[in-house]
């Protein structure tokens, strides 16, 4: 009996300790653990182009952006029509966003939400990761966040009652 118990100690404790990281360890680990490289880890870059003149390169800046780099945001924003230097221009709203920037915050507006988020965010996040160990390896994305998450039906349905005007909604399953 008492080997037993010895047994299931041990089983317990080894379990504890293995595959954590501490709180740093993401909640969405995606990590496949076969020593394989990932076939989705590997990005495609723009093609090489000779520059015309060598003395024209910009300096190298160690974890710098470069030239063959891709660039999602600005080669949609080109793809759609607008100017994706744009992205670059700091964070002044340009004066053709201030009349729709007024509009949006009328209400009231806070310039360090992205912050606020962002620190809520990580102490949700590092509340959540506690007593997350287990024998075999999980996500932990959805059970963190499950409190957060928004029911669609049930909000179309109260919206529904309350007489506002609501789209189609495919059937629940």
């Amino acid at each position: 009996m008492r080997k037993t118990h010895l047994a299931i100690l041990a089983c317990v404790g080894l379990a504890a300790c293995a595959g954590t990281d501490g709180p740093s360890r993401p909640l969405n680990d995606l990590r496949t653990g076969s020593g394989k490289p990932e076939e989705f880890g590997i990005l495609p870059v723009k093609p090489l182009v000779q520059p015309e003149n060598y003395a024209s390169l910009p300096e190298p800046t160690p974890n710098g952006a470069n030239r063959s780099d891709l660039t999602p945001k600005a080669d949609a924003v080109a793809a759609l029509g607008g100017n994706p230097n744009r992205l670059n221009a700091g964070t002044a709203i340009p004066r053709s966003d201030t009349a729709l920037i007024n509009r949006v915050s009328r209400n009231g507006r806070s310039d360090t939400v992205r912050q606020e988020l962002a620190e809520q965010d990580a102490a949700h996040r590092k509340a959540k990761s506690r007593f997350t160990w287990s024998i075999v390896p999980r996500d932990n994305y959805a059970r963190a966040y499950r409190g957060e998450r928004l029911e669609p039906y049930s909000w179309l349905g109260r919206f529904r009652r309350a007489g506002a005007q609501t789209p189609a909604a495919p059937p629940v399953e």
